[in-house]
């Protein structure tokens, strides 16, 4: 008797085409993508004539280097991160009669029944290379909660609002004109 070859029974791939889109449509759905969000600041407009070198009075400037050990200098001096908010608040808020303070020039700005001392103070900020990034984004964010803790108590005692709390645009842009913030960033270089 003559062998008879086992017959391998086929599969059907046809639904599987059909199953594995649909799993990819799934997890597609269901995933979230991370995002990667950076610090927020405007860039000031290009410079028309980058030859023209321009002069700043050394008291409108408070100087912040940042070494590569992360190690902080404030006009020269050791600084500390947990102190910074409160030198750079100091720095920007206006006292004209401090003859070691920045310049103040003052202005009339809309909506604001008064006119107001704004600070010509500005902020150098300088970085080496080495850096760390936890310890540039510390340095950001004190001197962005000077700023804002600044445009917070003029935002209450004009509009008796917290500055965050502002929903008219005007107000804000009052406000973003009573301190506007001057910060200043060098490229990064070697600093010892």
């Amino acid at each position: 008797m003559a062998k008879q070859k086992k017959k391998v029974p086929d599969l059907n791939a046809g639904s599987m085409a059909d199953i594995s889109f649909l799993l990819l449509i799934f997890f597609l759905v269901t995933t979230t993508m991370d995002t990667d969000s950076g610090i927020t600041r405007r860039l000031p407009p290009p410079v028309e004539n980058p030859e023209m070198d321009v002069k700043v009075k050394e008291r409108n400037i408070m100087n912040v280097l940042i070494n590569k050990y992360d190690k902080l200098l404030v006009n020269g001096k050791p600084g500390d991160v947990a102190t910074l908010k409160d030198m750079t608040k100091e720095f920007i808020t206006p006292r004209p009669s401090d003859e070691k303070a920045p310049e103040v020039e003052v202005k009339d700005i809309e909506l604001i029944p008064e006119a107001v001392m704004i600070s010509k103070g500005v902020v150098s900020l300088k970085n080496d290379r080495g850096t760390s990034y936890s310890m540039y984004i510390s340095v950001q964010n004190e001197l962005a909660k000077a700023f804002n803790e600044r445009k917070d108590e003029l935002s209450l005692r004009y509009f008796n609002q917290h500055f965050a709390d502002l929903t008219d645009k005007d107000k804000i842009e009052a406000i973003n004109k009573a301190v506007p913030v001057r910060i200043s960033e060098a490229e990064p270089e070697e600093i010892k």
